[in-house]
Formats: structure tokens, C-alpha cells, sequence
């Protein structure tokens, strides 16, 4: 093999290595957050959500979820469904005279963990949902058991780019009648959804990760031709 297509093969190899790993790195930076699932709900409804926590760590294990509930909107209903080997509690507040929901706290018990590579999804029965605004933001903490806790509670960004922590946020649609019923259609849809999703990996489905997971592969094939082009160049020049 002459020295020049030698050389050409080792930089086709580099591009399409670097590329391939940039899809890869980029994909799991867009999905390794806390979300709620499905991502949306109508207005003025009672629903069915859950938090679906990964385990971003590649040696601790997540021991404690809690989920703070917005003060502007309260909600005055909020059921949780038991998960074998978790406790969850929740806290409640006076607001205007009434008693508001403003926690949930999930605490596994002892030698119970979500382990690394691994995601737990927490299911909560909500409502009635506001219908002055077109989402919830519900900031969530994750606890580890070497003591490191994540926040994530940044607000959507006014550009659409995804903030580093993102806090997950439940959209609000309109409503598909007058609400009687407590949005028992609404419970049921959002129910299926979360079930069909609960086979997913820990990428999660919100659009930014499938933008940021494109790209990564678009330029990963971009550096394939690049290299490519390079191995036939380096064969004329041998010619």
C-alpha cells in the first residue's frame, strides 16, 4: 500500500469515528433528563402522568424523586400510584382557603435504587388541570446515593433551544368539550400513551433530542463521504 493512500485511509477512519461518536454524545446530552410522559393534556382536566427518571450516573444509583408543583396554578388533586420499593408523600399547603398540593417526593427504600443504565417511571393522577395557560413547568430534584443532587428546573427558553437542566413541562391543549366527566376521555388517552411508551429507552421522545440525534447521524454520514473521498484521491495519487 503506497504511503499516500495509507494516509487517506487514517483520515477517512478519523472522520467517520469522531462523526459517529458526535451522534452518539449529542443524542444522549438531549435525553438524559427527567420528563413527563405524555408530554401534553387538556385544559381544565384530570389526568394521568409519569415522571420517567433515568439514571444518568455510571456509577451511583438514584434513591429520591421530588417534583415541585407550580404555586401560580395549584391543583387540589393529586394521587400517587405505589411503585414496589418506593414511599411517595405528598405536601400540601393553605392557598386561599383551600389545600393545595405543592410536592411530591419519591424515597426508595433501603437497597432500592434505579441503578445506571437504567430509567423508573412514577406515576401520578392529577387536576384539575388550569386552563389560563399552555403548560405547567414541574421542576424535579434527583438524589443520588453518593449525595449528588440534580436539579432540574430550568424553564423552556424563549428561543426553543433546550437549557442544560430542563425542567419537565406538561404542554395544555384545549379542550375537547365542556370538561364534564373530569376529563375522563383525557385520562384514558394520556394512560394508553404512557403505556405504549413504557418499553422506550431512557432517550425519552421529546423533539429536541430526535433534532439532535438527526443531525448527529447527518454529519456522521457527511464525514463518511469525506472519508471516502479521501481513500479514492489517495488512489489516483498511487495511480
Amino acid at each position: 500500500m503506497s504511503t499516500s493512500r495509507h494516509r487517506a485511509l487514517l483520515r477517512a477512519g478519523a472522520i467517520v469515528t469522531m462523526t459517529s461518536a458526535a451522534a452518539l454524545f449529542t443524542a444522549g446530552l438531549a435525553s438524559a433528563h427527567v420528563t413527563v410522559q405524555p408530554g401534553e393534556a387538556a385544559k381544565g382536566s384530570y389526568t394521568k402522568v409519569a415522571f420517567r427518571v433515568p439514571n444518568e450516573s455510571s456509577t451511583a444509583g438514584t434513591v429520591k424523586v421530588e417534583v415541585t408543583l407550580p404555586k401560580d396554578y395549584p391543583l387540589t388533586s393529586v394521587r400517587t400510584k405505589a411503585v414496589p420499593g418506593w414511599k411517595a408523600s405528598v405536601t400540601k399547603v393553605k392557598s386561599a382557603e383551600k389545600e393545595v398540593v405543592s410536592a411530591i417526593t419519591w424515597q426508595a427504600d433501603p437497597g432500592v435504587r434505579i441503578n445506571p443504565d437504567e430509567f423508573a417511571e412514577f406515576e401520578v393522577s392529577l387536576g384539575k388541570l388550569p386552563t389560563t395557560t399552555d403548560q405547567l413547568v414541574l421542576p424535579a430534584t434527583q438524589t443520588y446515593d453518593d449525595g449528588k443532587v440534580v436539579k432540574w428546573d430550568a424553564p423552556p427558553a424563549a428561543n426553543g433551544e433546550e437549557p442544560e437542566h430542563p425542567a419537565p413541562v406538561l404542554k395544555l391543549t384545549a379542550a375537547a368539550g365542556d370538561g364534564h366527566g373530569h376529563g375522563a376521555a383525557t385520562t384514558a388517552n394520556a394512560a394508553a400513551k404512557t403505556d405504549g411508551h413504557k418499553d422506550a429507552a431512557a432517550a425519552g421522545t421529546d423533539t429536541s433530542a430526535r433534532w439532535l440525534g438527526g443531525a448527529g447521524l447527518a454529519v456522521g454520514a457527511l464525514g463518511l463521504g469525506f472519508g471516502v473521498g479521501a481513500i479514492l484521491r489517495g488512489r489516483r495519487s498511487a495511480a
